[in-house]
This record gives structure tokens, sequence and C-alpha cells, in this order.
């Protein structure tokens, strides 16, 4: 990260906070982060999305998106105006899941960590506010819309608007699981993957031409990010930490660490956390 400062915590009830009012009646799209105006000619703006349950966020979720920009600013055409992470709702039903306003708080707490990448990152409540389960091609639908659509695309160094490519950005895991049969369906693999692509992040142990499997039909649209520096750090590590009262510090923003301590997330006895905690390392 470029910088360990930690700004002031704003209150939970800001009106800027996407957990002030969880309604979608007051749902507004994010944009302060977006930048816009600065792009050259010849080049494609780009928003990535990060979907997850981020039950905690962690310094790897925040890594990605560093990972991401530099990716795109040396390899490709692309020109990254601003990245998203999209919490999950809580009919997702995943194993430590906690409720989705603690989800998107403890998000907005990580960002308050100023870095030039978390400049452009924003947290978007819409999809974790629904009472129903968001497909991830729907998620990336809702951005195409209010970034194409109700903002109109952006403007270049020209004065002169373009639309905005929309892409997933992933770990290797998830594109593993969307080559694994029965697991996605083929109009959603097609609609995520064909119309909107993906970055990937490759993790240590995972082959990513093992990964991609029967995804060669999109694989010019898929573009696999090495982390130069391996992070294994997971949220599933950090829930199994928590339940034996183990140390977090340093692999989640210390505003998250406070915040799980405060709510007392993550708490719940497990006797096999610490068996679990060795078979995941």
């Amino acid at each position: 990260m470029a910088s360990d400062h930690t700004t002031t915590s704003s209150s939970a009830d800001s009106p800027s906070s996407p957990t002030a009012n969880m309604s979608l009646e007051n749902y507004h799209f994010p944009t302060s982060r977006l930048q816009t105006g600065h792009i050259e000619p010849g080049k494609t703006p780009l928003v990535l999305v990060a979907c997850g349950s981020f039950s905690p966020i962690t310094f790897l979720h925040l890594r990605m998106f560093s990972l991401a920009h530099d990716y795109v600013k040396s390899n490709t055409n692309f020109t990254v105006i601003g990245t998203y992470l999209s919490p999950v709702g809580d009919a997702y039903k995943k194993v430590g899941l906690a409720p989705a306003h603690h989800r998107l708080r403890m998000a907005e707490l990580a960002l308050q960590t100023r870095t030039q990448t978390t400049d452009y990152l924003m947290v978007d409540p819409w999809e974790a506010m629904h009472s129903e389960y968001m497909p991830t091609a729907k998620v990336l639908d809702h951005f195409e819309h209010e970034v194409n659509n109700v903002l109109g695309g952006v403007e270049n160094s020209d004065g002169e608007k373009q639309p905005v490519c929309v892409a997933l950005l992933a770990g290797a895991d998830l594109i593993q699981t969307m080559s694994t049969p029965g697991v996605w369906s083929q109009d959603d693999l097609a609609h995520i993957l064909g119309k909107y692509g993906a970055f990937v992040i490759e993790r240590a142990g995972t082959d990513m031409q093992e990964a991609m499997g029967t995804l060669k039909e999109w694989e010019d649209n898929i573009y696999s990010i090495p982390q130069v520096v391996p992070n294994e750090v997971s949220s599933t590590k950090i829930r199994l930490l928590s339940k034996r009262r183990m140390n977090i510090d340093y692999l989640v923003p210390t505003a998250v660490v406070d915040y799980i301590k405060e709510h007392g997330l993550y708490q719940d006895e497990d006797g096999n956390a610490t068996a679990n905690l060795k078979d995941k390392a």
C-alpha cells in the first residue's frame, strides 16, 4: 500500500455512508471518485467491479485493485477511471456471512486508508440492499446502466463523451468455479465474459490454464494478472482467527479490526477453528 495513514472515522449515519439509509428508495450510485475528463484520445475508459462477500474485507481485496491498475496501465489500451466493491446481499446465505450493513460499513472504513488505488475505489451498496440474491450478470448490468445510460459515459481530454467498458475483477478461484460444470449457467457466463470480460488475479497454487477450463471461447476477454508478491490472506482465515480470539492486525485495515471487535463479529465458538485454519493455510 502507498500509505498507512488512516483518516478519522466518519459516522455510520453520515449521508455519504453506504450504510446510512439501507433502502433502495434512498439509493444513489456513488460517483465521487470517478476520474473523468483525463482520458487520452484512443484510450478506452474502464470501470472494474469486484463482487463478493467481503466478510470481512482484507488487505488482499484492496491489493487486487492495485495489481489491476498496474496491469491495465502497462498491458492494455484501457485506462481505469473507477473501481467498485459490490458486497453480496444477505440472501447469499454463505457460511460466515455477516449482515450486509456490517459488511458495507467495514468496506467503507477500509477505504478511509487513502492510497493512489483507493482514490478510485468506491463501495456500491445496490447489490447488498436487495432482499433477493442478485446474480453477478445482473450486478454488471446495473453498473453498465448507471455509468453509460444514466451518466452518459465520460468525457475524454477533448471534451467528448465516450462509453465506458465495465469488467469484473476477480481472483483465480472464481474463474475456476466458472469452468466447473453446473456451478454457473452458460447464459450467465456468456453474458459476464462475453459482454463484459474479466480481469483475474492469479493465486499461488492455481494453474490459470487449468482454471480457464471450459472458458476458452471467451479467453480474449479474460486478462490474467500475476500476483507479484504472493498474498494468501482470505476472509475465511480472518473469521477463523477471530473465532479463536487470535490477532488479525496487519491482515485487515485497523479500522476494520476495531469494528469487528466493537460489534463482536465472527466470535461464534467453533471447536474446529484451529484445525480448519491449518487445513486452509
